[in-house]
């Protein structure tokens, strides 16, 4: 399998950096071959700009959406994006391993979302009419593919539980989850999370080396979240509403699956 590690941790000598070698050595033991983009080691530049499209008039207003689309049909994206993309489209399984700082990703990782996911690549796909709202949310580019987050969280388990102070994890993750994963494509796995790493000790590290190398290693045969798909009949077209009858009188991020 071909695994592409999207790694944003800033110290290489951190919990996150360990369990990223640890991933790496792991999986390519087991014969996968895989591909690491260390953003903060890159040097990732996280801002949107003008800049991203290398044909570009410097006195022309800046439009995301349109340079952004005229740059990956033109193919005058900046090398970096460019360089990204041919990993996406490469890889069987995407991993995204990132610290959970203030209920998100690092900004740096969401600035790699934000360049990586152009317009033509990973949105503003397929066809667009009432019966059919684009390829996205179950299908699109990236459709075939599987992802999974690998998360550290300074809390413990229990502030993320269904009645914790934080919220639910799988709420704080459902934008990542549902928007960034499944909206183009991706088969999306249940997170890899790991609590309170503040206090995190050397001897606790090979339990949860053990606990990571068994999902690494059901990569292929988890099952993925049971998101439901945008245009095979659960949600009203152009609305884009849930159903009546189905899930009713609820609402929320949970009736988003099965």
């Amino acid at each position: 399998m071909n695994i592409l590690l999207v790694y944003a941790h800033p110290e290489a000598q951190s919990l996150n950096g360990s369990l990223k070698s640890f991933a790496v050595k792991h999986l390519e033991a087991a014969g996968h071959q895989v591909q690491v983009s260390d953003l903060y080691a890159m040097k990732w530049k996280a801002a949107l700009d003008g800049d991203d499209r290398t044909d570009r008039q410097a006195e022309a207003r800046f439009n995301p959406v349109w340079d952004s689309q005229q740059a990956f049909a033109q193919g005058t994206q900046s090398k970096d994006i460019a360089l990204e993309q041919e990993k996406l489209r490469w890889a069987d399984t995407v991993i995204l391993q990132f610290p959970l700082w203030w209920f998100s990703m690092p900004a740096i990782l969401k600035g790699w979302v934000e360049r990586v996911y152009a317009y033509g690549f990973a949105y503003g796909v397929g066809e667009h009419s009432n019966t059919h709202w684009g390829d996205r949310y179950g299908e699109g580019s990236l459709a075939g593919k599987r992802a999974m987050l690998l998360v550290t969280a300074g809390g413990w388990e229990s502030h993320y539980s269904p009645r914790g102070i934080n919220g639910p994890i799988d709420d704080i993750l459902f934008p990542i989850h549902h928007g960034i994963l499944y909206y183009p494509g991706f088969e999306v796995l249940p997170p890899f999370v790991a609590y309170r790493t503040d206090r995190f000790d050397a001897a606790h590290f090979p339990a949860l080396c053990a606990e990571l190398a068994h999902r690494l290693d059901t990569l292929h045969n988890t099952a993925p979240l049971p998101f439901r798909k945008q245009n095979f009949g659960d949600y009203e077209i152009p609305q884009l509403t849930l159903r009546e009858d189905i899930a009713p009188g609820r609402s929320g991020f949970a009736i988003h699956q099965k």
